[in-house]
């Protein structure tokens, strides 16, 4: 095969098991590191074979080099006007055929050039990892270089929401339907979990997304049939009924066809306001369950309390047909700003007698174990064995059937029980007037900040600008980041803007960004401006040995969705500098932006060109703003739990004022 392959450095990373920011310091460290040979000076490109020759010297191999030579042959098979996308349906179907003749290799399918050694290729990724794992590797790493246009469920939440379907189906899952299917996901996993299972079928409206989840099914042999199109307005399965229909549909789409589509036969609850392109999705999988069968639909929170649909809401209640509302925990679906909730649902059957309540289930206060706290109130439900928990409560129907027809968890769970300790109040009333105490102190720092004349004469650059002259390093998270699927710390938005520890878990990736102290990091997200310099404590909880032994320790907690890094060099660069002048550009970010999606972006922020000296006492006073904003927090944070505490206690008896 031929070995004129090249890769970047996000790709040597992976070859070596890293992040992007080692081979950066090999690059920089190492003369004998390959030079490139193409590409340009912000994205260099480098022989494949030199890199893995350098890799293998050092000791630094991990992956495979067969993976990486492949997917770089295909990838070259795009420089004669051919989309990626064709070419791994061409690698696609090559495999179904390598599969259905036993490993035979046969000739490169049509279309592809002739040049390119696809088939010698392919081959050895196939004996390396066997068929359907051969596919599996070229889609994963295509929909990483396309993860805008991929939205993908975390497995955790697959799996629940599959066995929610088979809880409630009478009898076994032998049918599914997804007609959202994305990825697969949900398919994929269904033809693990229901071992009956004889078919799945799944519609997707992008067309090269639904080729690919159609093919990697097919090479797991799944009995499985995937038809591209938009659901609504060009249903692939007209009149085909299932036993589960579970799926994660497009939230708040303004444009899912209601002018064309309001004479539907399928709106039997209801015709969908124009505004709620979740209740058309609900009502297109009932259409499609049997009678009997169970849907299993992911919503985001506003679908249970909106004003617009609270009649179809009202007539899924009288007829029995929402049996569940089970809230998630915030972060249980990265990438959404909201904690999205399952609807479950079970279609009557023919002389059913209306059931007359519904289960609602909260697992936001318990994260770790939202899985099995909703699916074992779930079945406790069915078996009518549900007596009401903390996290979950049996609601009668006609309860639900007011004015606002509210369908949201977390409103008709009990209140929470008293302190548990007599001494709780007392303990945070003393933390409280101590932090107070503190306080006067944090503000009279801010005397030595007095008024001045504005200077115009300090020129400025940019973080960008500085990035290429490599004064500092701006660094992102990788584009699919596997939340609460692992054991990697994880620092999340929440845990950077309120000062915290990493609180969130992910699975591991060579390709994660790890934090060491004296890394600046902010908030990508226009509407949420914080900019932060890491501290030795907050980041000490994630460190841990790397595999392998020798290479000591990694710096700290992966970096998380929606936030950037900014490594500086202290010996050029003040960290405290940067992280103010962040700040300021995020704030300007906020007030400019018009829309709660806008982006900050960090290349772009301007600061002053100073002196090492002059740049550290701008950021020792910006320190010194951070440090009363923790302290402001903090207090109030400390306020809250008195306020909290107290109200408790007076309610319990607990607490009683003094004569």
């Amino acid at each position: 095969m031929s070995n004129d392959a090249t890769v970047t450095a996000a790709d040597i990373a992976r070859l070596a098991a890293v992040g992007r920011a080692a081979v950066s310091n090999w690059r920089r460290r190492h003369d004998d590191f390959p030079q490139p040979v193409g590409g340009t000076a912000v994205s260099p490109t480098f022989s494949l074979a030199e890199v893995e020759h350098w890799l293998r010297g050092q000791g630094k191999l991990a992956g495979s080099p067969v993976r990486e030579r492949v997917w770089q042959t295909l990838r070259q098979a795009t420089a004669g006007g051919v989309e990626l996308a064709d070419v791994l349906t061409y690698a696609g179907a090559f495999l179904l055929q390598l599969r259905a003749d036993n490993g035979r290799r046969i000739d490169v399918p049509a279309g592809v050039p002739d040049d390119v050694p696809i088939a010698d290729a392919l081959a050895d990724l196939v004996d390396e990892r066997g068929v359907a794992e051969a596919f599996e590797f070229l889609r994963t790493r295509y929909l990483e270089h396309h993860s805008r246009r991929v939205y993908l469920t975390p497995e955790p939440v697959v799996r629940l929401m599959l066995e929610l379907g088979a809880s409630g189906a009478l009898g076994s899952v032998r049918t599914v339907l997804d007609p959202a299917c994305g990825t697969g996901a949900y398919l994929s996993m269904a033809s693990e979990v229901f071992t009956d299972v004889e078919q799945l079928l799944g519609q997707e409206v992008d067309d090269t997304t639904a080729r690919m989840t159609a093919t990697q099914l097919a090479l797991r042999g799944a009995p499985a049939e995937v038809h591209p199109g938009d659901s609504l307005r060009a249903d692939a399965f007209p009149g085909r009924t299932v036993d589960l229909v579970v799926t994660n549909p497009p939230f708040n789409d303004r444009g899912w066809g209601y002018e064309e589509l309001t004479g539907d036969p399928r709106w039997e609850y209801g015709l969908p306001p124009r505004m709620e392109s979740e209740l058309a999705w609900l009502q297109h999988g009932l259409a499609h369950a049997r009678p009997g069968g169970t849907v299993a639909i992911l919503m985001p929170p506003a679908v249970a309390n909106r004003r617009s649909g609270r009649r179809v809401r009202a007539e899924l209640l009288r007829r029995g047909t929402l049996r569940a509302v089970i809230g998630l925990p915030s972060g249980a679906v990265p990438n959404m700003a909201v904690a999205l909730a399952v609807w479950v649902l079970r279609r009557p059957s023919p002389g059913d007698q209306p059931e007359d309540d519904v289960l609602m289930v909260d697992t936001s206060a318990d994260p770790e174990n939202f899985h099995k706290i909703a699916l074992n109130a779930y079945r406790r439900y069915l078996k009518g064995k549900s007596d009401g928990t903390d996290s979950s409560v049996v609601v009668r129907i006609i309860d639900l059937l007011d004015d606002e027809v509210d369908l949201t968890p977390a409103r008709y769970l009990p209140q929470r029980s008293a302190p548990a300790s007599e001494g709780s109040f007392t303990a945070a009333r003393e933390a409280l007037e101590k932090k107070a105490a503190e306080l006067p102190q944090t503000v009279a720092e801010l005397s030595s900040l007095m008024q001045a004349q504005a200077r115009d004469d300090v020129p400025m650059t940019s973080v960008g600008e500085l990035a290429k002259a490599g004064v500092l390093q701006v660094l992102r998270p990788p584009a699919r980041v596997r939340m609460g699927e692992g054991t990697v710390p994880l620092l999340t938005l929440d845990d950077i803007a309120l000062g915290r520890d990493a609180t969130g878990t992910a699975a591991p990736d060579p390709d994660h960004v790890r934090i060491s102290a004296g890394d600046v990091v902010v908030s990508l997200a226009a509407r949420h401006p914080v900019s932060r310099v890491m501290a030795e404590d907050v980041l000490s909880s994630g460190a841990r040995p790397l595999d392998g032994g020798g290479r000591g320790l990694e710096d700290g907690p992966a970096l998380g969705p929606g936030l950037a890094l900014v490594r500086v060099d202290p010996s050029r660069t003040d960290p405290d500098f940067v992280a103010g002048w962040l700040l300021l550009g995020a704030q300007g970010a906020r007030l400019r932006s018009s829309t709660s999606s806008a982006r900050f972006d960090v290349r772009r922020a301007r600061l002053p060109r100073l002196t090492l000296a002059e740049q550290a006492e701008l950021g020792k006073a910006f320190r010194k703003l951070t440090e009363l904003e923790t302290a402001l927090r903090e207090t109030g944070e400390l306020g809250a739990d008195v306020l909290r505490l107290g109200l408790e206690g007076l309610g319990a008896g607990t607490l009683r004022p003094s004569p």
